[in-house]
């Protein structure tokens, strides 16, 4: 099929290049002309340094580029989507199958990507989501996915057109819990980063993915996910990734925070868009305007966006009200 990426950074480049893999007439848009006649040229992205884009893998500033395209694939960063979709948007073929594969939550609307895509595009929308770190992904690294749509057959077309011996998608109806958990997850692998930079050990990362994780699904429930959608590869999957992995910039950012970088000086240091700073506000805002307790979110926002230090949070946070483990424990 003809398809397109919207984005040019290290995530749409890697699932450009699967697309491409897979037999599929790719173009890659970029928003900025001198950066795609650069890539053009050199058949590298900066972002995904010795990585070799193949000759058939078009690149293009003009996002007239999808008008002949049966499947768009967006990975704009959050901040920026609703304007590359802006761009892309009357462009666009009647038929065209969106897919969102951007992990986020936008602040002030509190919309997930996928209904920013929707709202703007006015085409169905399948969420590709899932542990998955561009720089593995291109590189052809065993890789599991999630693709997820209320029409089954759209969310199978996508699992057809990525699938390979190295990328593996399975399927979901639930676009809610696999939005939330993608963006959620960025909030909490920020937080194990400034255990990491404070010098806490395994145990206070265990337990800060564990309850997070609990947050996440609390937070999904109550705004229609289903539970075991956290327990899969959008939830537990990519949570273990994103708080683990050297690859991981919102864990990076964390543990420069944690040393005591301020956070403007974390992002920066990064050098790349930490999505799990712009998360932990919407997500903050999202938990009270639902009545959902979420102190982790909570500490976050409060380091993120309120000056606290990482320790001060940390210790409201470890000598809170004493709970049990499941918030429907049943004593016999």
């Amino acid at each position: 099929m003809n398809a397109a990426v919207i984005g040019s950074g290290a995530w749409g480049t890697a699932l450009a290049l699967c697309l491409c893999k897979n037999g599929h007439d790719v173009v890659l848009w970029c928003h900025d002309p001198e950066k795609a006649a650069k890539v053009t040229k050199e058949r590298e992205n900066p972002r995904l340094p010795g990585i070799f884009l193949p000759e058939n893998l078009k690149i293009s500033a003009d996002p007239a580029c999808v008008n002949n395209c049966e499947m768009v694939v967006v990975s704009s960063p959050s901040f920026a989507i609703r304007q590359a979709c802006e761009k892309v948007a009357p462009h666009l073929v009647q038929n065209v199958v969106m897919v969102s594969a951007t992990k986020g939550i936008e602040p002030d609307t509190k919309l997930r990507m996928s209904q920013i895509v929707e709202s703007i595009t006015q085409r169905p929308v399948v969420v590709l989501t899932g542990p998955s770190h561009a720089e593995e992904v291109a590189a052809g690294i065993p890789t599991g996915c999630l693709a997820a749509c209320g029409d089954q057959h759209l969310a199978e077309l996508v699992q057809d057109a990525f699938m390979s011996e190295n990328f593996r998608i399975y399927t979901s109806p639930d676009t809610v819990g696999a939005e939330l958990g993608g963006a959620l997850k960025n909030v909490i692998a920020l937080c194990a980063g400034v255990t990491d930079g404070l010098g806490y050990g395994d145990n206070s990362k265990a337990m800060l993915m564990t309850r997070g994780l609990t947050e996440m699904a609390r937070l999904g429930v109550s705004l229609g996910a289903n539970k075991d959608t956290f327990a899969g590869l959008a939830g537990v999957g990519d949570l273990i990734v994103t708080c683990t992995s050297g690859h991981s910039r919102n864990r990076a950012a964390g543990e420069l925070i944690g040393k005591g970088y301020s956070v403007q000086e974390a992002m920066e240091k990064v050098g790349a868009v930490v999505e799990g700073y712009y998360a932990a506000r919407s997500a903050y805002a999202l938990s009270i305007q639902q009545g959902v307790e979420m102190p982790i979110v909570r500490a976050a926002y409060d380091v993120l966006y309120g000056g606290i230090e990482p320790e001060q949070v940390m210790e409201i946070l470890m000598n809170r009200s004493r709970k049990a483990e499941s918030e429907d424990a049943s004593w016999q």
